[in-house]
């Protein structure tokens, strides 16, 4: 009878050969690119981090909106309306979208490209919503996941994805968590509106739509971290790097070694400069990465063209609805350390894409 440790060694190459012949399989799915993972610390501390992976600079800047604005969801007659109950920060997509920020309640909002998305055809009675105005939607409106969940599983809206300014689609899935560590990931697939909600929904990537994405990270963790992980930048690598790393982090780290911790496992998915995929504009370089302490209310952000980290202390910021909206210039190359809320200037705030229902 062979050794222990010559059949344990057996068992590991017999997986990991399994592993790689899943990995070519894999590549036959869609690549698509963005990473968002949570972790919740033992002092309390909520961290989220994201990356954005796009063939070109999308022009994000960060804006600060007040409570009181009345909003418009810019996708024909029958938009939808809302007024922003809570004052948020939030980095633009083209000048047309939130594609993620932090509200003056601690919730966060993700918004990650997903080419399966499905929104369903518009119905009569029900009014439309752009989704350059999904993310900060939910940011105006609600306070926690569980009740932006008991809201948005109700469908107040139908979701209108058009192209984006480049021409490519504007599609996506929602990631959302509250500073108690709940968490919360919307899809539209075939037209119907899945959500995972709960804690343990700390990672989201791209394609395959989620609960595909869950039963491959299973298996994967069959295998262990510690034995082999996924390298690409395809995204159910990605997923499965990131869930591994984000839950290697220490429970007792706290304050800028928390923050740091996070930047560390989006880092590792993220993709270096130059990278591009012909026919797929988000199998790209990472552009920049977010990391937001829901606890201490904080957004910090980290350009791909800069050397530094900065940061926007919410607690700086005027929410009140006498308040104007507020910009932070970066589509000029303007770099920034530490604190930059003192950089902040009026602005007009701008339109959610527009789109046209079908």
């Amino acid at each position: 009878m062979a050794h222990p440790i010559v059949l344990l060694v057996l068992r590991r190459l017999r997986l990991a050969l399994v592993a790689t012949m899943l990995a070519s399989l894999l590549a036959a799915l869609p690549a698509t690119a963005c990473t968002r993972c949570l972790h919740v610390f033992a002092d309390g501390t909520v961290v989220v981090g994201r990356s954005m992976d796009w063939v070109e600079d999308p022009g994000s800047e960060l804006w600060v909106f007040p409570r009181g604005m009345k909003r418009l969801g810019n996708a024909g007659p029958e938009s939808f309306e809302w007024t922003s109950t809570h004052g948020s920060v939030g980095v633009s997509f083209y000048g047309v979208a939130t594609v993620c920020g932090l509200n003056e309640k601690g919730l966060v909002a993700n918004l990650l490209y997903l080419a399966e998305s499905d929104y369903g055809e518009s119905l009569a009675g029900r009014p439309n919503l752009s989704i350059g105005g999904w993310a900060q939607y939910v940011l105006d409106s609600y306070a926690t996941v569980a009740e932006a969940v008991a809201a948005l599983e109700k469908e107040p809206f139908t979701i209108v994805a058009p192209v984006l300014p480049n021409g490519e689609p504007g599609v996506g899935h929602l990631a959302i968590s509250d500073p108690s560590g709940d968490s919360a990931i919307f899809e539209y697939v075939a037209g119907h509106l899945k959500i995972h909600h709960g804690r343990e929904y700390t990672v989201m990537t791209n394609s395959p739509p989620f609960d595909e994405q869950l039963a491959l990270n299973a298996y994967w963790k069959g295998i262990g971290g510690d034995v082999m992980l996924p390298g690409t930048i395809r995204a159910s690598d990605r997923f499965v790097r990131a869930s591994f790393y984000v839950n290697s982090i220490p429970k007792n780290i706290s304050g800028t070694k928390a923050i740091a911790s996070v930047f560390s496992v989006v880092r590792n998915a993220s993709a270096p400069l130059g990278i591009s995929t012909p026919g797929e504009p988000n199998v790209a370089s990472t552009i920049w990465r977010t990391v937001y302490d829901q606890k201490n209310r904080v957004l910090y952000f980290d350009s791909a063209t800069s050397p530094t980290v900065f940061w926007l202390p919410l607690e700086r910021c005027d929410f009140t609805s006498a308040a104007p909206v507020k910009r932070l210039p970066l589509k000029g190359g303007e770099t920034y350390g530490g604190d930059a809320s003192g950089s902040l200037r009026p602005a007009e705030p701008f339109l959610f894409l527009k789109a046209t229902p079908r």
